[in-house]
């Protein structure tokens, strides 16, 4: 049984439909959010949270955990390039022991950034290991095994036939979609139009409403990418999808780029969701997402860090921070406000995840999922507006204490279900042995 746990004093950012902020109490009961702003309540544990700010834990929509090995190792490349010269290999040469480094690399980073879910899309073998993970860590997180039965450039150990990818798919999501009481769930995750055939997209559209799960794809990244998606179906790149049926409430498709108007009136039709992840498009070189133009028609837009290769980060405050900044110089000072971008970061997300009713904001009955964040600091100092000086001026070392399902996973700074010493040297050994495998020793 979980237990009670009373968070005394904090600043409450409640990101509720009325954006409510208070100073009060917080209880948790149950791993759910019992009460909100009541004083005097006994609990087996007491948090002080004074000096602090409490807010839901950030959901990220689009991360790739296989991938957190690779940070550094895939600098000052655009997309394509990126991919073929050393992600793909990179990928191709993971085994389970390396792919677990990766994940619990990953998840650790994004625990101790306040992230509490996310989305994560990972390579084509050996995705039961980064459940096995989040399992032992205590981690939020929908997981697709990638799906990729075509493409130029693509490692042999990384093509698939499409069969054999559909059926992959089907045993993971038997195997692990609902557990841990639906703290881990499945998604099928096809890479994108380029490394998937027709087939396999349909297939997709089709078992993923059959099943009611999420499908998670990337989509208009990079002006390449659409010319050869145009080049090979006629068709731009979310229309293309859209033809396959892989649009709806379901559906994140990451970036979203280059979306022409009638893209951006077809994702609002439909309820597609878009992730959108603003590091690694000014990384990448890949360009500027419309968010204000697709927030203005009623898209539903959140925010994901992408991978350790073209970020560096797995930080949802330097997402926020630099989603705001970069729709201003579109757009002018007043362009995405700092309440709109940390609804982003957190309810907006929830939702996405089709996880609005359980996560994603500070109300009694949803899952104890949130984060404590330490305001005592010449950085956020003095802070007339909590949520500006959160979007703003806060960074990952300013949080204090985490909870996922009402069980601390960091409390004073310190991972209560990673050994963070050990996750760093593991990682540091099995990257070596995979830049090894890969070919790209240095």
């Amino acid at each position: 049984m979980t237990e009670s746990i009373l968070i005394k004093g904090g600043l409450l950012v409640t990101v509720d439909d009325a954006d409510r902020v208070l100073e009060g109490d917080l209880l948790v009961r149950g791993g759910r959010i019992a009460a909100i702003g009541a004083a005097g309540e006994s609990a087996d544990r007491v948090i002080d949270a004074r000096g602090c700010a409490v807010l839901p834990g950030f959901v990220q929509t689009h991360v790739h955990l296989c991938q957190t090995l690779f940070r550094g190792s895939a600098d000052d490349l655009e997309l394509i390039d990126w991919l073929k010269l050393r992600v793909w290999p990179l990928e191709a040469a993971h085994t389970p022991e390396s792919l677990r480094a990766s994940a619990r690399l990953g998840i650790a980073e994004l625990i101790r950034g306040g992230t509490t879910c996310a989305l994560t899309m990972e390579t084509v073998r050996h995705t039961s290991e980064v459940f096995k993970v989040a399992r032992e860590t205590g981690f939020r997180a929908t997981v697709g095994k990638c799906m990729m039965d075509k493409g130029e450039g693509v490692p042999e150990g990384l093509h698939e036939e499409t069969e054999d990818s559909i059926r992959e798919s089907l045993a993971l999501l038997e195997e692990w979609h609902g557990q841990e009481g639906g703290r881990l769930r499945y998604c099928f995750a096809p890479r994108f139009a380029v490394s998937c055939t027709d087939g396999l997209l349909r297939r997709v559209a089709s078992l993923a409403r059959e099943r009611g799960v999420l499908v998670h794809t990337h989509a208009s990244e990079n002006r390449d990418e659409i010319q050869i998606v145009e080049r090979e179906t006629g068709r731009r790149n979310v229309e293309y999808l859209e033809a396959t049926g892989l649009t709806g409430p379901h559906v994140v498709l990451a970036h979203c780029v280059h979306v022409a108007e009638g893209e951006i009136n077809l994702l609002a039709r439909t309820g597609t969701h878009v992730a959108h992840c603003p590091s690694s498009n000014m990384k990448l070189g890949s360009g500027v997402a419309p968010v204000a133009e697709m927030l203005a028609r009623g898209v539903s837009v959140s925010l994901g860090a992408d991978g350790a290769p073209c970020n560096n980060r797995l930080d949802m405050f330097t997402e926020m921070r630099g989603a705001a900044l970069l729709q201003k110089v579109r757009h002018g000072a007043a362009a995405l406000p700092a309440p709109r971008v940390l609804r982003m970061a957190t309810a907006d997300g929830a939702r996405a995840l089709g996880l609005g009713d359980e996560i994603g904001s500070l109300e009694a009955g949803k899952r104890a999922d949130l984060t404590v964040i330490d305001l005592a600091r010449l950085h956020l100092t003095p802070r007339p507006d909590p949520v500006s000086t959160i979007v703003y001026a806060a960074e990952a070392r300013d949080v204090r204490t985490v909870l996922i399902d009402g069980r601390p996973v960091l409390q004073d700074g310190r991972l209560q279900t990673l050994d963070e010493r050990q996750v760093i040297d593991d990682a540091r050994d099995q990257y070596r042995q995979l830049a090894a495998r890969a070919g790209l020793a240095r």
